[in-house]
């Protein structure tokens, strides 16, 4: 038997950029050609794609790592790097992609979006042949590519549904989702007999159809882990109006209105928005009340509460009554709400957190080499991009270390002048001037 999976974490990766490439033409009777190295090709981006065969998350639920190809070097020659090949992960419909760590919401693979970039892939680095100036013709130095970015996500299934079936277990939702619908939920007489949230269409002459959802019956407790429930309640976020189904004729020693009541604490406990969307009550199982009986429930229901706005209907899966009514109604109060679809709205931003590790830096001594070494994307591309030979060039660089506050750091690990200071490819001695500032040394041989 198919496991129906509705909640799964998984790692993404983008691929990471290719790296520039350090070379210089070698020609014949040319002894000191230009530099030539070529750019680094972008990384491959992680793409989440709705399939509309899918109504599970079961490809996912061992977890996994999911990977970009990453973008291949420069090459000699002004070569370009290939790029990555993006990876396309396909979802059922419905899934909402959350950061892990958070809960905060990436995207919601439901209405129009049928396609998302979830994670872009690191633009190539350039390479040397864009550093030559009139002052340094031969640049030894080509920028990296952006690193890969790893993420764990989330996947959540909320299901896309019009009508959400909600009630104790043992109620009647399945045999009423099979009787009104196109559904063939499997029916028996025991607890959490739906242990899937099951889709139905109810189809109606003169009236406009909607899609109704069996959720799995709820207990007591649910919102905060208890029984199965906490599990499918997520499965009632998109739905539009809610068709509460009792058992009023208490076959299991139950009182209806306590029932009601129950169920409606969980819905409020788990999410308040949920608890104030219309409902109707389908107050089933009136064939096992002995006669006369039927009329006394339901009127207590109905006491209770139309004068809340709540519609009751009594019904018989049995025999049909009152179905009718109810599900005409349903269609009529749906068709006059609003027409938007429930999609949750983006709360975290990938692109943001790449943002903040490519601007982030570490300084730290060695002790073997006796210096200390400053390393970070954003350096790194600061001296790729900079002539440092020249004293415009090296200016500046000077001014970008005290603006990121990396002379501040060097100060609080006690850094005295003439140490040495080492960032990739270059090394500096320390000297402080009036505004504490490095003094180039040299380039070092890469």
């Amino acid at each position: 038997m198919p496991v129906f999976v509705d909640k799964a974490k998984i790692f993404i990766q983008s691929g990471k950029g290719g790296d520039g490439h350090v070379s210089f033409r070698r020609e014949k009777y040319v002894p000191n050609g230009g530099p030539d190295g070529g750019d680094g090709g972008k990384g491959g981006d992680i793409i989440f794609v709705v399939d509309e065969g899918l109504n599970t998350l079961a490809d996912f639920h061992y977890g996994g790592k999911y990977k970009a190809e990453n973008g291949q070097d420069g090459n000699k020659r002004r070569c370009h790097g290939k790029n990555g090949e993006d990876l396309y992960i396909k979802v059922p419909e419905g899934t909402v992609i959350k950061e892990a760590e958070s809960g905060k919401v990436i995207a919601d693979m439901s209405g129009d979006n049928k396609e998302v970039i979830v994670l872009k892939g690191g633009r190539g680095g350039n390479g040397n042949m864009h550093y030559a100036t009139s002052t340094m013709q031969a640049p030894k130095y080509a920028q990296p590519g952006q690193p890969a970015i790893t993420l764990e996500v989330l996947l959540e299934l909320k299901v896309i549904a019009d009508v959400g079936l909600v009630g104790f277990p043992n109620v009647g939702k399945s045999t009423f989702l099979s009787k009104v619908s196109n559904a063939k939920p499997k029916i028996a007489n025991y607890h959490f007999t739906t242990l899937s949230p099951m889709l139905g269409v109810v189809d109606l002459n003169d009236a406009n159809g909607f899609v109704v959802a069996d959720i799995p019956g709820l207990i007591e407790g649910a919102a905060d882990g208890a029984g199965l429930g906490h599990e499918f309640l997520r499965h009632i976020e998109r739905t539009r109006m809610m068709i509460h189904v009792v058992d009023a004729a208490s076959t299991e020693g139950r009182d209806p209105i306590e029932d009601i009541e129950a169920i409606n604490s969980e819905l409020a406990k788990y999410n308040a928005d949920i608890s104030k969307r219309p409902q109707v009550i389908a107050a089933n199982k009136i064939d096992m009340l002995p006669e006369g009986e039927d009329a006394e429930i339901i009127q207590k229901i109905r006491e209770k509460y139309e004068p809340m706005g709540v519609k009751v209907f009594a019904t018989s899966t049995l025999t049909g009554k009152g179905i009718k009514e109810l599900l005409y109604y349903v269609s009529k109060t749906i068709s006059e709400m609003p027409k938007e679809k429930i999609v949750f709205e983006q709360e975290f931003f990938p692109e943001e957190m790449a943002r903040e590790q490519d601007e982030a830096f570490t300084v730290e001594y060695d002790s073997d080499s006796q210096e200390y070494v400053i390393e970070g994307p954003k350096i790194e591309k600061m001296l790729g991009y900079t002539n440092l030979e020249s004293e415009k060039g090296f200016a500046f660089f000077q001014k970008f270390l005290a603006d990121n506050g990396i002379l501040d750091e060097l100060e609080k690990l006690h850094i005295n002048e003439g140490d040495t200071v080492r960032m990739y490819g270059y090394s500096f001695e320390y000297y402080r001037n009036a505004d504490t500032q490095p003094v180039d040394d040299e380039e070092e041989e890469t």
